[in-house]
């Protein structure tokens, strides 16, 4: 059987990654060493930030909710309790978008929690 030269599949295995690092720095977007090290790292931190992503929104929608809440005269963990007791089912994205859009919807959501909690 005949022998087989890798050099075509490696050649284009390095060519992939040195297109993914397009635009970095110096040797990082040269250097097939370089390049595949800092490619390594981006698609770990690319992967991360996927999840880091999920809990600043929350984050934010939670920040909004409360401080409608507060304008409204109760903190958001009140709130939310009250809300729970009420029956009623809303996300926090929504919550959050109804304190910013909104406001006499939300204010309503407060006096139903209010209610239900005294």
């Amino acid at each position: 059987m005949a022998r087989v030269k890798g050099a075509m599949m490696t050649r284009k295995r390095r060519n992939k990654i040195l297109k993914m690092a397009k635009g970095y720095w110096g040797a990082k977007s040269k250097h097939f060493k370089m390049a595949n090290e800092q490619v390594m790292k981006s698609l770990t931190y690319a992967y991360v930030g996927r999840k880091q992503k999920k809990r600043n929104f929350r984050q934010l929608w939670i920040a909004r909710i409360n401080a409608a809440c507060k304008m409204n005269g109760m903190n958001y963990s009140t709130f939310m309790h009250g809300l729970k007791l009420a029956g009623i089912e809303i996300n926090r994205k929504m919550l959050a978008e109804m304190a910013v859009n909104d406001k006499a919807a939300f204010t309503a959501l407060t006096e139903i929690a209010k209610a239900k909690l005294a």
